[in-house]
């Protein structure tokens, strides 16, 4: 059976071209169109499970996005959001609050750019919708809490409960290290405005996100959390009870100068489509001398983070979390980097901030 796509936008010419992206592929078909927000809200609410993804404009006559998602907030409707307009980087908070409202994700249209034809366009549409209408049925069901790494790199069966091991506590300085994707901003403002003011450690987060919207995602988390939060800067000092999100656009890596640990931002290639990379941030903190870094995999699709925590763990101590399948918006990279058998906890994400306090300390 075909997914039900609603399409919401003032331009005919966005509607014609969305409709065209919609139906040229034979999973999905428009079920819906509407030019303003309020006609739109009024059919979703008169019929809340018969869309499963909504292709919505931000900025439209009547409502923005984050108005209409609060009018359907609580009223049964099974639809996922997904954002798609020509966003400026001065409008990148609205999206932010957007994501954190509920919205799935978010697709831009690039300034002067055609879009009708536009392979890269199309592509990442139909990516995002196909991640929207098939994320819950992705999800494996698990019910481990607690598990015992393993070291050896075949997978482990998901279904396998594994007790917890037991370690104990580590002296010296130590690291916290996070990678997300999609489902990733609505999940760290369940983590990070959770965390300790005087958490025990810095703290690197890589999430996928076009240059220019993780300064406002950074923004946003630092408003709402007891912990500081920025986006990293090329020559950072990492220091304790900070939180760096690294640069939309570019890639991050750690290295060691006069003493001290500093962030170096570069533009070096997307690895994987990805930049940032969460893979390249972890293999940047191979060798280092840190006692423990504490590696957390959130929410998101593909698999970045567990090959470059993999070989982390060659030559580190590491001690690993992974958030569970049911608390995820899209179970990919935490459900490959749990059968990579890396992991020491499986966690729902409203406990992963305790997890993390618990496991660093404060100062």
């Amino acid at each position: 059976m075909k997914k039900n796509v609603m399409i919401i936008d003032d331009s005919a010419l966005m509607r014609r071209i969305l409709s065209d992206i919609i139906e040229s592929d034979n999973r999905f078909r428009v079920a819906g169109v509407s030019r303003d927000a309020t006609s739109a809200v009024n059919s979703l609410l008169k019929h809340p499970t018969e869309y499963d993804v909504v292709l919505l404009d931000f900025f439209l006559p009547d409502l923005n996005a984050n108005q209409l998602l609060k009018k359907i907030e609580g009223k049964g409707v099974t639809a996922k959001i997904v954002i798609i307009s020509g966003i400026l980087n001065q409008d990148a908070m609205e999206v932010i609050e957007a994501l954190e409202c509920g919205a799935f994700d978010f697709v831009t249209k690039s300034s002067g750019v055609s879009l009708t034809g536009n392979e890269e366009f199309t592509k990442k549409v139909l990516q995002c919708v196909e991640l929207a209408a098939f994320s819950d049925v992705s999800k494996a069901k698990t019910t481990v809490q607690r598990v015992e790494k393993k070291r050896e790199e075949a997978p482990i069966s998901i279904d396998h409960t594994l007790k917890a091991k037991k370690k104990g506590s580590v002296r010296g300085e130590k690291l916290v290290a996070l990678a997300c994707s999609t489902g990733g901003p609505k999940a760290l403002h369940r983590v990070i405005p959770r965390l300790n003011a005087k958490l025990n450690a810095p703290m690197l987060i890589v999430q996928h996100m076009p240059r220019g919207f993780t300064a406002s995602l950074a923004a946003r988390l630092d408003e709402i959390s007891k912990v500081h939060v920025k986006e990293a800067q090329n020559g950072d000092v990492l220091q304790k009870g900070t939180v760096y999100i690294a640069q939309g656009g570019a890639q991050m890596r750690i290295e060691q100068k006069n003493g001290h640990y500093v962030i170096r931002v570069t533009d070096e290639p997307a690895r994987g489509g990805l930049r940032p990379c969460a893979d390249i941030m972890y293999e940047s903190l191979v060798g280092s001398d840190y006692a423990e870094i504490t590696c957390v995999v959130l929410t998101g699709m593909g698999g970045d983070g567990t090959q470059g925590i993999r070989k982390l763990n060659e030559k580190n101590n590491i001690y690993a979390i992974s958030q569970n399948a049911e608390t995820c918006t899209v179970y990919g990279m935490p459900k490959v980097f749990y059968e990579s058998g890396l992991a020491d906890e499986v966690l729902p994400i409203d406990e992963i901030a305790d997890a993390i306090c618990r496991h660093v300390g404060v100062q």
